[in-house]
């Protein structure tokens, strides 16, 4: 990774890869946990950090890293299973907080409610069969897991009267809104899971039979995924991070500004307000960025941007990612580099307790997903990068379906080239374009410029992003 005219974040995030790569050896025997092998932090115990933050970057870097790890999470699946139908409920429901396989957390709002570490996980699984290329390790094992967590996916939620599929009394990625109908994230991240279930099944229709899947069962998994609500406010001209958000009470920021709230504040103030602890609906826009048009992104991140305090080390890079996209790419930039110093410059005043492993990586995502534009959410390689003034030159090196691609990107023109692979071409997409490499000669094109469709947003009082130039002084 080259990241010129910012030489702090290009130490960082090598920093980054470095322990990324550390944590993630021999993973088939154990969980990555959210602080690695740096610190006592967390007892030990992982996340959804690990499916959601640290195995992308491990996927386009280090794909037999993921493997190992996918393949220790499908070794609880019967823990999985157990925990579901303890719980009343079918399939698998996996732990928000574990060391080996076995739900460690008690608190039912922040942890067991937040189902969508399921589709997480499957996310994880299906995005390492797109971008290696290899079907082994689904029928191997991912398979049972994509199956299991479908099937808790359809007995969470219902059909109304209407034929609107909905999930009530969950929590998104943002846990000071928890409990709540129709979180946007975790709604389509369940029907991305339902989908993938059921495509998955017509890839290996014996394994499936074998577990028991019918025809049946997959056309009423796909009937959900496709009648899932996304709450929008027509009003406003936002989608709401769940049904009736928009219509909370605005938290008095002038107010109440000691952070992190969860230390200051009852959980009975923050429930009902306006105030979100980390990227909830704005990580959706990443996560499934197909969902969204280029108008609702802009409007989305002015919305959510003003009431986002970035309680958590995982926002972050998914602000710099989005606000990238949208063209707002000095604020981007600012976010990218408080991803990347978090503990390199101790930002929360806890790296003794160990390093962030998902914010390390988030430091990756947030200069390849956000300034070179990558995208895979709809199974194809997509890279349109533009640069925030600070940094004049971005070239780093991905992994897909065997192939090794150097991506080269500068103020004006990108330069592809691809290296050893399984054939001497392949085809990606450019700013929304087809695009054909050749493994012989170079590709460059010009990049597209974004224009920003409205002014930086600002963010609540005492949370702004680490400025990258204050902070260097």
């Amino acid at each position: 990774m080259e990241v010129e005219g910012d030489p702090e974040c290009q130490q960082a995030v090598r920093f980054g890869l470095f322990h990324l790569l550390q944590a993630s050896a021999r993973a088939e025997r154990r969980a990555i946990p959210s602080k690695g092998l740096t610190g006592t932090g967390y007892d030990g115990h992982a996340f959804w950090d690990t499916e959601g933050f640290v195995l992308p970057v491990l996927t386009y870097t280090a794909p037999h890293a993921v493997a190992d790890a996918l393949r220790w999470r499908a070794s609880t699946l019967d823990l999985a299973k157990e925990r579901a139908a303890e719980l009343g409920l079918e399939g698998a429901a996996f732990p928000w907080r574990t060391i080996r396989g076995q739900e460690s957390s008690a608190y039912w709002p922040a942890g067991t409610a937040a189902w969508h570490i399921n589709a997480d996980i499957a996310m994880a699984f299906e995005r390492y069969r797109i971008v290696t290329g290899d079907g082994s390790l689904e029928e191997e094992c991912g398979l049972a897991v994509l199956i299991e967590t479908a099937r808790l996916w359809l007995s969470l939620g219902h059909h109304d009267r209407h034929g609107v599929w909905h999930l009530d009394g969950v929590t998104g990625p943002d846990e000071y809104t928890a409990v709540v109908r129709d979180n946007v994230f975790t709604n389509l991240m369940a029907a991305h899971n339902l989908h993938t279930a059921a495509d998955a099944c017509l890839r290996h229709p014996e394994a499936a039979e074998a577990i028991g899947v019918t025809t049946e069962e997959m056309a009423a998994w796909r009937d959900a995924a496709d009648a899932a609500n996304i709450p929008y406010d027509e009003e406003l001209g936002v989608h709401q991070q769940c049904e009736g958000f928009t219509t909370l009470a605005e938290w008095d920021f002038e107010a109440n500004t000691t952070y992190p709230l969860l230390l200051h504040e009852a959980y009975v103030r923050l429930y009902p307000a306006q105030v979100i602890k980390q990227a909830d609906l704005v990580l959706a826009m990443q996560w499934q960025s197909h969902a969204f048009t280029p108008e609702q992104k802009a409007r989305n991140v002015d919305y959510y941007e003003r009431r986002m305090v970035r309680d958590s080390s995982l926002s972050a890079c998914t602000q710099a990612v989005m606000c990238a996209e949208v063209g707002h790419l000095e604020l981007a930039h600012d976010y990218a580099y408080e991803a990347a110093l978090i503990d390199l410059r101790d930002l929360h005043r806890n790296t003794r307790d160990g390093l962030h492993m998902a914010s390390l990586a988030g430091a990756w995502t947030a200069l390849v997903v956000g300034f070179g534009g990558l995208r895979d959410d709809e199974g194809i390689l997509s890279i349109d990068p533009q640069l925030p003034d600070g940094i004049s030159r971005l070239r780093f090196r991905l992994r897909w379906r065997g192939f090794r691609l150097i991506v080269d990107a500068n103020h004006t023109d990108v330069t592809f080239i691809l290296g050893d692979g399984p054939g001497t071409q392949l085809t990606m997409r450019h700013a929304g374009q087809d695009l054909t490499l050749h493994t012989d000669t170079p590709s460059t094109i010009a990049v597209r410029t974004r224009k920003p469709l409205l002014p930086p947003p600002p963010q609540p009082p005492g949370r702004e992003p680490v400025h990258r130039r204050a902070l260097a002084r």
